[in-house]
């Protein structure tokens, strides 16, 4: 019998196709019918958060594989016995190389300049800058790495990785505990944050962890928007004292007429960090390979959750 999969696009359901694999086109925010039967899913994110929940209701399903590697909106929706996989080494490139420009372009006034340029106002700005910044970077893992190893040319003063645990890596990179953080965000002119959304990181960047950074310094979030405490963070940027550029905020999509829109200082970019063509060929060339394990019996790789996740 041939495996059933739930593809989101007639583009991933051709290149999944092959000996034993059937591919069947159904995208979880699109399709108002409900799933057919599938041993299968591989989907994107929904925009909705209503439609989480589908995911519980597709008769049959034995393994989830995500386009991203985000995965913590589906765990309370994976069936019981269901593996979960994501898309780990297609993503983290292309969202630290948006975390950078976002950096930039909000240390350099970027933004200020394309507002002078619809105004045909050449007022040359004086700016700061990563050269001889201290930037501290929330979160060690694959999309923290990325962005510190994107850092580097810059040569800023110092890059000091913030992790759950203290530790040194075995490229001998000297990981600070999040318990560092009180002593560490008076020092930073920048703050990358990377977290994923859990019950530990929800709303860690919060009142108290903004009121420790110092007057003028930037905070980037190119993780989940609820790791911020948003209204703690309106209030920091609508008095002038910090500056942000967010790819993701808390909620979202952000609501038309929210405060985020119009705070001073504030650089937004609606959660596309990872969209890049390189991305989809190499989450599809991922998802092709996981397919094509399961179709033949085999274990599948970048397991995150359910039987036989590390």
């Amino acid at each position: 019998m041939a495996l059933r999969v739930l593809v989101p696009s007639p583009a991933l359901a051709h290149a999944i196709s092959g000996p034993g694999i059937e591919a069947i086109i159904w995208h979880i925010d699109s399709e108002a019918s409900p799933a057919p039967a599938a041993d299968v899913l591989i989907t994107e994110r929904p925009r909705v958060q209503a439609h989480r929940s589908r995911v519980n209701s597709i008769p049959g399903l034995r393994h989830v594989h995500l386009l991203s590697i985000g995965y913590e909106w589906v765990l309370d929706h994976l069936p019981p016995g269901a593996t979960l996989s994501n898309s780990r080494g297609a993503v983290e490139d292309a969202t630290a190389e948006h975390g950078l420009a976002l950096t930039l372009a909000a240390l350099r006034d970027l933004p200020v300049a394309a507002t002078q340029q619809h105004r045909h106002d050449w007022t040359p700005l004086w700016t700061t800058s990563l050269h001889g910044s201290v930037v501290v970077l929330l979160g060690h893992g694959g999309v923290g790495r990325e962005v510190a190893a994107r850092l580097a040319p810059f040569r800023p003063a110092a890059v000091l990785p913030v992790a759950r645990r203290e530790r040194t890596t075995e490229s001998g990179v000297h990981v600070h505990g999040v318990q560092e953080l009180p002593g560490l965000l008076p020092r930073a002119d920048v703050v990358i944050v990377t977290l994923p959304h859990a019950a530990g990181t929800e709303r860690l960047v919060d009142g108290a962890f903004l009121a420790a950074m110092a007057d003028g310094a930037l905070l980037v979030n190119i993780g989940r928007g609820a790791v911020v405490d948003t209204e703690a963070l309106v209030a920091e940027l609508q008095s002038g004292r910090l500056r942000a550029a967010l790819d993701v905020v808390d909620p979202e999509p952000l609501p038309a007429g929210h405060r985020l829109w119009e705070a001073p200082g504030c650089l937004l970019t609606p959660h596309m960090a990872g969209n890049t063509n390189e991305f989809i060929r190499l989450s599809t060339e991922g998802a092709v390979e996981q397919v094509q394990r399961l179709a033949q019996g085999r274990a599948p790789i970048h397991l995150v959750a359910g039987p036989g996740a590390g």
